[in-house]
């Protein structure tokens, strides 16, 4: 089963973040260092989502909430620069192979990956579940790579560019986990201002995954982003020129119990973030 979720972040002016991930484009367009222009670009290429083959200029504009006469600018201007391809029947475009060579350049050169990848893999075979690693993008979780087992009979696989929310995921509950108080404490009041219904059983969810990492290096999302799925997660803090990253080992909620990411699969997950963490030491 190749379970893969999209996370909209809306198609208003307000839904247009700056580097971030909390200022609003208008908010940033003050500062005499931001590239307003670059910026807009920079939001139609993120417009195109996991399951969109083709968008139009409408689309975008929605999206974006930039005027439509503007994303036809920046739609051409995209274009002749390999970011965008054109589809002249549909009148539509895709995204071109120059956002790939971005996407996969950062990939390759994230030494972190080439060193957990195996370590992953070995975890996913014992679990008999997906071991994944993502990291932080805006308001949400960004899945960069997983591994599975293949002996499996249920499978959570989510393809790198996956997208996951940070409050009710143990992949997201991780990063809040490995943040520094004051950018914890920043991001939880953008998460409650995002969704003020849900805020009250975010912010439990959140201080139990505090208390878990602190008593013992992991937390869990039991049926907190979906009640069929448990998972566990496990910060990695910034090391080897690396950003924080988060490990997580997801499945089924009848594949995986709760005491057995708590007694087994949780220890052995720290076990995997302090090995990288000590042979991304030496690179």
């Amino acid at each position: 089963m190749n379970d893969i979720t999209s996370l909209d972040n809306g198609g208003s002016k307000a839904g247009l973040i700056a580097m971030d991930g909390l200022d609003s484009l208008e908010e940033s367009s003050k500062d005499r260092q931001f590239v307003t222009a670059l910026a807009r670009g920079l939001e139609v290429l993120r417009c195109f989502r996991p399951r969109d083959r083709h968008l139009g200029n409408q689309d975008i504009a929605l999206r974006t909430g930039l005027p439509k006469p503007t994303v036809s600018r920046l739609t051409y201007t995209l274009t002749r620069m390999g970011y965008l391809y054109h589809d002249e029947k549909l009148g539509k475009y895709q995204l071109g192979t120059g956002v790939l060579s971005l996407g996969f350049s950062l990939l390759t050169n994230m030494d972190v990956l080439k060193i957990a990848r195996p370590l992953m893999q070995e975890l996913a075979d014992y679990s008999q579940t997906v071991v994944s690693v993502g990291t932080r993008d805006r308001h949400g979780m960004i899945y960069l790579d997983g591994r599975y087992s293949a002996d499996a009979t249920v499978s959570l696989r989510r393809e790198p560019g996956t997208r996951v929310p940070i409050a009710t995921t143990a992949m997201g509950r991780a990063l809040l986990c490995g943040l520094p108080q004051d950018e914890r404490e920043k991001l939880m009041d953008n998460i409650r201002q995002r969704d003020p219904e849900d805020w009250p059983k975010h912010k439990a969810g959140i201080e139990q995954a505090l208390r878990d990492y602190e008593e013992r290096g992991f937390c869990l999302s039991i049926g907190g982003w979906r009640n069929d799925v448990n998972a566990v997660g496990v910060p990695m803090l910034p090391i080897a020129g690396s950003r924080l990253l988060t490990f997580n080992c997801n499945a089924p909620s009848f594949v995986l119990r709760q005491h057995m990411l708590e007694d087994d699969i949780g220890p052995r997950l720290v076990n995997l973030v302090r090995t990288i963490e000590a042979e991304a030491a030496t690179y």
